[in-house]
């Protein structure tokens, strides 16, 4: 058979119905329009459309996707127009194929055009969802043949894959099309990690096919005693899935307990449960390793159980149990209500519950005026993890990972985020930063009256967690008169400055380091919160915010001891290696403006521009000389003091410490002192590597109980 019949054969084999003759007709055209192109593979070109064709043809889908699918490039790339094959095939194939083609234009690469890109995807989406499975299709067929590209852009098309594609496949239920997306794209950005991975599996095949036997054999026979009859077979593996795995949980290749798994079908929901049952009476059950999805359904719909127990020979296994509807919405996500659609049907109310979250997407986008934001809302709200909480009547609200009581109360309702002042998860009182889990209760305290802090907008407290919640709260704060939030935000900025240690900065020409006229100006921007003071801290400090992990990196950091002051990384008159001493009234940091001062015997003494010593003096003779930042490296920390003042109590010192701890950062010294007011003063050194640190410090050192002020000081 040609691959053309092969296709058809597939599509019959779902579908009898469908006309296989328009299907012939489409390639035809296809191979037409097409004639004397080739792939970058150096096949010809119309072996791609058919490829995705194929793969539409695997989700079970309808005749006009499958045609659109061998059409899908035919506009963009010949002579032949959107007309003449609304002509030949309909509105429907046209309106697909126009869809299609207006996704291909867009640009994920460029970081300013890439929210407007996600948009009109999304908005493809909520027109017809089938655009965007022609679309996977066609990015899993490139992925299929990236080999035949140049590296870079190997890398680039990867990327792209992994951080929009397959998170939407995941979004769209499409296990299938996800699991492979993401397989191809660790192959070529992480090629080692990926043999690597691929090696082990290779090395256990047939101790492991063995096993899983065994595994099969053993439950069978429990649950034909039950009077069960399920299909049970092995479940293939996902590199992606064990790479992330081993790298979240730090554990090695033989710790990952789902490289042994097997799957269970059954006919209804309550033979799942019977199913479990038998399972943990044969092996014993795995602690903290059981998730039930048919109560606790994904939002892509998916619905399964899945436990973890040790096996035959004691050796961990992962058995996931469903029925067989539930398995075809596992693998096929959205596209398997087209297996089932009624002829001549234009809507499916379940199909459209499904993907509600793309309208919500497109008001977020309405609101959202920063590009920037809005991909990262994206990244955060949509394509990442998910929890799954209750609030107190048990009704179940999906957030992003990582998300806090105040995320939850945003999604609640917007004035229960405004005025939330507290929360108890499972009955108990916590901290509004802390991370909620999956079957977590949630119950938040409000006051009547008041609004959301501007500290809440400080990434560094971990207070907000997605973008729904920080947009509205930089809402509210937009909502306020202008003097009223010039006043407030020159007050946060003076008391920032104060706390970094800085407070002889002009305000002015701050100002115009973040392209603000004026202080006026800034002090709006920030009362309105569209710059945080973290952001101004960070450029004014300079010392660098540390490397963030892609998804496809593993950075380890050494803590290091501050190197000898001559290694630091000074230029003196674009000099470097000369002898230097940082000088202890101001205590420079990379970044900050800084002078040298020739000392006799001592090599040169490195002061901050602003150090009330070089104010006194620079100019009153010539021993003072330039002297430039050459560039910190990323291992290096550096000595930093700080002041904390706050009411005198048994455990201050003990709770400042802890603070400093939790970041990892080493205290050198300290000291303190009481006063007749009660108050205490106490003076640290600290070891940090970045601004970003020292900020986060200070706050947490703030919020500490009967902490008055904290602030970094240059003597």
């Amino acid at each position: 058979m040609t691959d053309l019949e092969l296709l058809i054969a597939l599509v019959h084999s779902y579908a009898p119905e469908i006309d296989g003759e328009r299907i012939e007709r489409a390639y035809a055209v296809t191979t037409a329009a097409h004639a004397g192109q080739m792939r970058s593979s150096g096949k010809p070109y119309v072996t791609h459309p058919l490829a995705t064709a194929k793969i539409l043809a695997d989700l079970y889908m309808d005749g006009d996707t499958i045609v659109a699918g061998l059409l899908h490039d035919v506009p963009e790339d010949t002579a032949v127009t959107l007309e003449e094959l609304r002509a030949q095939f309909g509105d429907d194939v046209a309106n697909l194929v126009d869809g299609v083609t207006k996704l291909a234009k867009l640009d994920f690469a460029k970081d300013q055009v890439q929210a407007e890109s996600l948009r009109k995807m999304f908005l493809a989406m909520v027109q017809d969802i089938r655009v965007v499975l022609i679309k996977l299709a066609d990015r899993l067929h490139n992925m299929r043949t990236l080999g035949a590209l140049k590296p870079e852009k190997q890398i680039r098309i990867a990327r792209e894959t992994l951080e929009i594609y397959a998170p939407l496949a995941n979004r769209l239920g499409i296990y299938n099309i996800r699991r492979e997306l993401e397989d191809l794209a660790l192959k070529y950005l992480e090629p080692e990690k990926f043999a690597e991975i691929e090696e082990l599996l290779a090395d256990d095949r047939d101790d492991r096919n063995s096993f899983i036997g065994q595994a099969i054999t053993q439950l069978r026979e429990n649950l034909k005693a039950e009077g069960i009859g399920a299909e049970i077979t092995g479940r293939p593996k996902h590199i992606y899935s064990i790479y992330k795995k081993m790298r979240a949980k730090e554990r090695d290749f033989e710790h990952i307990y789902d490289i042994r798994a097997i799957r269970c079908l059954v006919q209804d929901k309550n033979q799942c449960y019977v199913v479990l049952g038998v399972v943990h009476a044969l092996w014993t059950p795995i602690p903290g390793e059981f998730d039930d999805y048919i109560a606790k359904p994904k939002e892509n719909a998916y619905q399964s159980l899945h436990t973890a127990v040790m096996g035959p020979g004691g050796k961990a296994l992962e058995v996931q149990i469903r029925t067989h509807e539930m398995h075809q919405i596992a693998e096929y996500g959205v596209a398997a209500h087209w297996r089932y659609k009624e002829p001549g049907g234009k809507r499916d109310p379940k199909l459209e519950e499904k993907i509600n979250w793309l309208h919500q997407l497109q008001e977020w986008r309405a609101e959202v005026t920063s590009a920037s934001e809005y991909v990262d809302a994206l990244k955060t709200d949509l394509f990442k993890d998910q929890v799954y909480v209750f609030t107190p009547k048990g009704k179940i609200i999906e957030l992003a990972a990582g998300a806090t009581p105040i995320d939850f109360a945003y999604h609640i309702h917007t004035e229960v985020g405004n005025r939330c002042r507290g929360a108890k998860v499972n009955g108990k009182l916590v901290a509004l930063e802390t991370a909620l889990t999956t079957g977590d209760r949630v119950e938040i305290l409000t006051t009547k009256k008041g609004g959301p802090s501007r500290d809440w907008l400080n990434p560094t407290l971990g207070l907000v967690r997605t973008a729904r919640a920080r947009e509205k709260i930089r809402q509210y704060f937009k909502k306020q008169e202008r003097e009223v939030a010039r006043a407030e935000g020159r007050a946060l900025l003076e008391k920032e400055l104060h706390r970094l240690g800085l407070a002889q900065k002009n305000l002015d020409e701050i100002a115009k380091q973040f392209n603000y006229k004026n202080v006026d100006e800034l002090a709006e921007a920030i009362g309105y919160a569209d710059i945080s003071l973290q952001q101004i801290g960070i450029k004014l400090l300079d010392l660098g915010q540390p490397k963030t992990t892609t998804a496809l990196e593993t950075i380890i950091e050494t803590k290091a001891r501050p190197k000898a002051s001559s290694e630091v990384g000074l230029e003196i008159g674009g000099v470097g290696g000369l002898l230097t001493r940082m000088a202890q009234c101001c205590k420079p940091v990379p970044g900050e403006e800084i002078v040298g001062y020739i000392s006799r015997g001592r090599g040169i003494t490195v002061h901050r521009r602003d150090c009330k010593n070089v104010i006194d003096h620079e100019g009153t003779d010539g021993r003072w000389i330039a002297v430039t930042w050459k560039g910190a490296k990323q291992e290096q920390v550096y000595a930093v003091m700080i002041e904390v003042r706050a009411f005198d109590r048994a455990g201050l010192l003990y709770d400042l410490s802890g603070v400093v701890s939790g970041e990892n950062v080493n205290m050198t010294a300290v000291s303190s002192k009481s006063r007749r007011d009660h108050t205490a003063i106490v003076n640290a050194t600290l070891e940090i590597s970045n601004a970003n640190q020292l900020t986060r410090i200070l706050s947490k050192i703030e919020r500490l109980p009967n902490v008055l002020d904290a602030r970094r000081v240059s003597r």
